[in-house]
């Protein structure tokens, strides 16, 4: 299957639909995927309009803009309006609200803040401007991360001095973790994201199957890889084997990618972090390593960051743990819409509100 139509044949779509209502009989299962790619995926393409009514889809926090607290972007901020300095981000984080402003909101008003198209633009950018100390927010999973590694490791072998990054990087299994302790939300198995476990691999998730009986497939991003993982699953949970499989073996490998993870260890080490709507998670963040924190923004430039609150009505928090879907939230479609975005969820690409809105509409 070389070409990507043969990854979306309606026929196969059709057979893969009628094998998972076969497998799944009348068990009510619940799967998850953590990857806005996927949740976009299977937006577009009607994958829920394809599953039997006890065959569920969650969407939970595959976004990393969206599980972004306020509070890391209230320092943003601060630091884009802090003489000499320049902050420097992708664009989907431009326009997120912090607890009163968005960068691109404070941009307007006269803060420093730049899109870059990656971390190597804003290290030539603090190399071409000595003067200002330029401050690249380092947001993002496991995918993202090895870039920004690579950056920091560049930035101590050739210079300068003056670059920094914002760390704010999240681990995607202790999520899944504490994902699956929620019994609110009633996992019976994931769809887990691909891009990262191309660099992870398959073994991050094993303590899933073993130690809380709940299966994994790693999927592509096609209708037909997205349904043979659900299938996959499906057979897992009748069966009562739970395991880790990989549906997305033409890019992903047992052992992910061995030398970005290298790189990732050198330049990082795990730390507890905040994600919005879950709170804290133990070890789910990612910290340069000590002998790296001259290049941390929180550690080596002083500013003043507003009390952080949350937006009144907002539900994105529960919308990212997979509790409620975008409509169930009062704003969504109203004072909520990709025009003038209050939650992240409707402000990035990725995000389940975003790809809910596009594909699904204001009212379900």
């Amino acid at each position: 299957m070389k070409y990507l139509e043969e990854f979306r044949n309606q026929d196969l779509a059709q057979k893969l639909s009628l094998k998972i209502r076969e497998v799944a009989g009348k068990d009510r299962i619940s799967l998850m995927e953590v990857c806005g790619t996927h949740t976009m995926a299977i937006h577009k393409f009607g994958i829920k309009g394809l599953l039997p009514e006890n065959v569920r889809l969650i969407s939970g926090p595959g976004c990393p803009v969206c599980v972004t607290p306020n509070a890391y972007l209230d320092r943003a901020v601060a630091l884009s309006r802090k003489e000499k300095v320049l902050v420097t981000t992708f664009g989907d984080m431009l326009r997120v609200p912090g607890s009163s402003a968005s960068l691109e909101q404070a941009r307007a008003q006269g803060a420093a803040v730049r899109m870059v198209y990656s971390p190597m633009d804003a290290l030539k950018l603090a190399r071409e401007n000595p003067d200002l100390q330029v401050v690249f927010l380092a947001v993002g999973f496991e995918t993202t991360s090895p870039t920004i590694a690579a950056t920091v490791a560049e930035a101590e072998n050739r210079g300068p001095d003056n670059f920094f990054i914002l760390p704010g990087h999240k681990l995607i299994p202790p999520a899944m973790k504490a994902l699956t302790e929620n019994q609110k939300i009633g996992i019976s198995g994931f769809i887990c994201p691909a891009h990262v476990s191309a660099i992870i691999g398959l073994e991050p998730y094993r303590f899933l199957a073993e130690d809380y009986r709940i299966p994994c497939v790693v999927a592509g991003f096609e209708p037909l890889d997205i349904l043979q993982s659900i299938l996959m699953l499906a057979e897992m949970i009748v069966a009562g084997k739970p395991a880790v499989l990989n549906e997305y073996r033409r890019v992903a490998t047992e052992a992910g990618n061995v030398n970005a993870q290298k790189l990732l260890s050198k330049t990082f080490e795990p730390t507890d972090s905040e994600w919005r709507g879950l709170g804290e998670i133990p070890g789910s963040g990612l910290r340069l390593r000590p002998e790296l924190a001259r290049r941390d923004a929180e550690k080596m430039i002083p500013v003043k960051v507003e009390p952080t609150r949350e937006h009144k009505g907002c539900r994105c928090g529960e919308v990212l743990q997979g509790l409620i879907e975008p409509p169930a939230c009062p704003l969504y479609g109203k004072a909520c819409n990709p025009e003038k975005p209050i939650g992240p969820c409707m402000v990035s690409s990725e995000g389940s509100c975003a790809a809910f809105y596009k594909y699904v509409g204001v009212a379900r």
